[in-house]
């Protein structure tokens, strides 16, 4: 099964040598499921010809608001209603999870609670999840049909399932304790507040449930359900 990536954003320059780009990192995330990759720059407007291109998509996350004034925003939001039209399957994370929300009739908004970084956990169906996170913009109100399938106090709209056309993540599954300490190092000063840093520098090391995600974006690639 062939998953296309379409990357809306890059690893900071200080990390993506060592660490690997956003593409990389979604298919060692997935690595034993059986799945082939090919990755789209479309925040360079690189898309795919059309929804056929791949038999499921997965959006990463972005430096960049889905409510920005971008170039690709608009057609990025055209070809996910063109890939749930076709009925395949597609996965968002963070960003993903956000710009899927507003290309179908949600809302997208800088969260007035401040930032989420580091180790979060999430109350899923079948029990609590562990995952890195770093974002202040939040889904504050779902598309018709939408329904919650994991939060926490902080994100009430962690996960979402759109039945039979979409899965979405706010929380960073591809994420390890060393990419959130890099960014922590290099894009959060001045941007996340000091405390918060030190924070989830301080709660590194924890277990983290990734492959647990992994297992839930496999799934619902191969058969359109999380459990």
């Amino acid at each position: 099964m062939k998953i296309g990536i379409l990357q809306t954003g890059y690893a900071p320059d200080e990390l993506k040598d060592s660490l690997g780009e956003y593409p990389q990192m979604f298919a060692d995330l997935l690595d034993g499921h059986g799945f082939t990759f090919q990755h789209w720059p479309v925040l360079d407007m690189a898309f795919p010809d059309g929804p056929e291109a791949a038999d499921g998509w997965l959006i990463t996350g972005s430096k960049h608001g889905a409510y920005e004034d971008l170039p690709w925003i608009a057609p990025l939001e055209g070809f996910i209603r063109e890939i749930v039209a076709a009925e395949r399957p597609l996965v968002g994370v963070c960003f993903g999870h956000q710009i899927i929300a507003q290309a179908l009739g949600g809302r997208v908004e800088k969260f007035a609670g401040g930032w989420a970084v580091g180790p979060q956990t999430y109350t899923f169906p079948d029990g609590p999840k562990t995952v890195q996170a770093w974002h202040q913009d939040q889904v504050t109100a779902l598309p018709e049909g939408a329904e919650v399938v994991a939060s926490n106090a902080f994100c009430r709209n962690a996960a979402v399932i759109y039945p039979g056309r979409a899965y979405t993540v706010q929380p960073h599954p591809e994420y390890d304790d060393r990419f959130i300490s890099g960014l922590i190092r290099h894009r959060g000063p001045g941007v996340v507040p000091d405390a918060l840093m030190q924070d989830a520098a301080a709660r590194m090391g924890g277990a983290l449930d990734r492959a647990e995600i992994a297992a839930q974006f496999a799934r619902f690639f191969k058969e359109k359900r999380i459990a």
